[in-house]
């Protein structure tokens, strides 16, 4: 019979939690080799901003055959426990749902996305429990010797066939409140530039980078993720300005990444996404205390194709570095740079879906566990 799986989740980086989650649930959802999903989360809100069908009043709901339940301070005691059991980024699991565990449970705490040297020797490590449940630990990651990333089945052909239809992109782009001005203009060559950022991020040098190029340019960004209203800029002979839209679900932020020149993302969910549209990208990763961010991005860019000079543009926007930041990305937005950036991105794409996806490798990893002890 095919395992049943809980995936508990605290939403803490508003959206990459609960991102990373739904699309886990999704994918396993999907497989003729899972059995019932369950997906608890304790903040419904911020899920539903990404899923628009969750009901974020209601406590219990099935959505795209997955049971999402709220997760409160408890569960009720007739809560029996999955098969496998996902502690997502380290949550801890509610004491009475633990109460009612044994040997026959797979525990996984499921960690954040690492690129740092200790991934590896960590990755499928159990995790000694004193009342003698079974728990691992499984680090996704970029290299055959962790959990891989989430990417579903016939990801890129969907994206091949959406950037080889122009319309598509426009179509989207009307759906979503730009201006008929500006879709002529991208139809005549604009650029789109997406950005999903942390305030932190030097938002206005990257504008005015693009306003050196001598380019249109439309910056599309989700509401309310920066403060200050940001002024259109007209230099060069172009025009570089900015959309906001509302947020949108998960397969729409993807065709987005998948629409634009230049994608600027922050956090796990994102970052894996932005890789998979095969696009330019520019990643920020969740600040964090004492800066073990940048150290984080460190790991990140060594493991990326990306030659100095992107690097240095990367870093100096996770800096909030105006002046370094609009130094470093201006010459690497001329055409002939553009679009050697975006061939070193589609290779570096098609290289990592070479190996297992995340949900393969976890089912994989649970059925030898589940077999071997």
């Amino acid at each position: 019979m095919a395992p049943s799986v809980d995936i508990f989740c605290r939403v803490i980086d508003n959206y990459g939690d609960i991102g990373v989650c739904w699309r886990l649930a999704r994918q396993l959802a999907a497989r003729p080799d899972c059995g019932a999903i369950r997906l608890w989360v304790d903040d419904l809100d911020s899920f539903a901003r990404i899923a628009p069908q969750v009901q974020s009043g209601t406590d219990q709901q099935e959505l795209r055959g997955i049971g999402i339940f709220r997760w409160g301070n408890s569960l009720p005691d007739t809560t029996e426990p999955a098969d496998i059991v996902i502690e997502a980024f380290g949550c801890t699991l509610p004491f009475g749902y633990l109460e009612h565990m044994s040997a026959q449970q797979l525990w996984l705490n499921l960690e954040y996305l690492s690129t740092e040297d200790w991934a590896e020797s960590c990755h499928g490590l159990p995790s000694l429990q004193p009342n003698g449940l079974r728990k691992f630990f499984f680090f996704p990651g970029f290299t055959p010797a962790t959990g891989g990333l989430l990417r579903e089945p016939g990801l890129i052909a969907r994206r091949d066939a959406w950037q080889a239809d122009s319309q598509a992109r426009l179509t989207l782009l009307n759906k979503l409140g730009v201006s008929p001005a500006w879709l002529e203009r991208l139809q005549a060559g604009a650029r789109l530039v997406y950005v999903y950022c942390y305030p932190q991020a030097p938002l206005p040098a990257l504008m005015r980078a693009l306003s050196r190029q001598g380019h249109d340019s439309l910056v599309m960004l989700p509401q309310g993720i920066w403060p200050d209203a940001l002024p259109s800029l007209h230099a060069n002979g172009c025009r570089i300005e900015t959309h906001a839209h509302p947020f949108v679900d998960q397969d729409t932020f993807d065709q987005l990444l998948w629409s634009s020149d230049l994608n600027l993302v922050r956090g796990e969910d994102s970052l894996v996404r932005a890789i998979w549209a095969g696009r330019p990208m520019i990643w920020q990763p969740y600040l964090q205390q004492e800066e073990t961010h940048l150290e984080k991005l460190a790991a990140w860019l060594a493991q990326t194709p990306w030659p100095e000079e992107i690097q240095q543009a990367i870093l100096a926007w996770n800096q909030g570095d105006s002046h370094a930041f609009a130094a470093a990305l201006t010459p690497l937005l001329h055409p002939q740079r553009l679009q050697q950036w975006q061939t070193l991105a589609q290779q570096w794409c098609t290289e990592l879906t070479q190996t297992n996806d995340l949900a393969t490798r976890l089912l994989a990893f649970c059925t030898k566990n589940s077999q071997t002890s």
